[in-house]
């Protein structure tokens, strides 16, 4: 790619609790502007955007030159995750789809990283996905921890005990005040409105919420 073929669009998607939906105004506006001076410009977008966003701005400019690659980055090591990532997700199949996921390759600094092309809505909920399953995580731990305290049981001993399992493991159990930041709260109401708004049967996602909130 020439520089001037390529953008990356990072820009924030806080969620709006009154369309209870992310706030993709800007992202929007962004993609507009590029076209207007280079119409045939390749666009990533690496924010978190809702499922079907992707779709809905290939068919307003025509063209599938517009594609989501997520980043799942901890807060506090952006950059350690972005030299040493976990996977690299694309939500795109096309050839220049598969050129630019080897340049986020050849970025990191490992070189077995597994590079997955999904269709553009899959892309999406990967993300969405992935943030929600990590809130659900901590909401489960800080429960643990809440009826520890209530009939005086040592939470350490019990998050011990049930993280030997492998398949539970050692990470992601540290009880707190709840999931913070800024991605796990907005990313596992926007999933839940996802559900809600499709009229899909779901019990998890609502009780995330909740919990971190209780």
């Amino acid at each position: 790619f020439r520089k001037s073929e390529l953008f990356l669009i990072c820009t924030p998607t806080d969620f709006d609790e009154n369309t209870q939906s992310f706030n993709t105004n800007d992202i929007k506006q962004i993609v507009k502007d590029i076209l207007s001076f280079s119409p045939n410009a390749l666009i990533v977008i690496k924010s978190t955007i809702p499922i079907g966003f992707i779709n809905k701005l290939q068919e307003r400019y025509s063209t599938e030159n517009i594609f989501y690659s997520p980043e799942f980055l901890r807060e506090g090591f952006a950059l350690e995750d972005n030299l040493h990532p976990s996977r690299i997700v694309i939500g795109s199949r096309s050839k220049k789809a598969k050129l630019f996921g080897q340049l986020m390759l050849q970025a990191s600094d490992i070189d077995d990283v597994p590079i997955l092309f999904t269709d553009p809505k899959e892309a999406e909920a990967i993300k969405l996905f992935a943030n929600t399953y990590l809130a659900m995580r901590i909401a489960f731990f800080n429960e643990l921890d809440s009826l520890s305290m209530q009939i005086y049981l040592n939470a350490e001993s019990i998050i011990n005990g049930i993280s030997a399992d492998s398949r539970i493991g050692h990470y992601y159990n540290n009880p707190s005040f709840g999931y913070g930041g800024y991605c796990l709260p907005k990313d596992s109401k926007q999933l839940l409105s996802s559900f809600k708004q499709t009229n899909t049967p779901q019990s998890l996602m609502e009780a995330t919420v909740k919990s971190n909130e209780k």
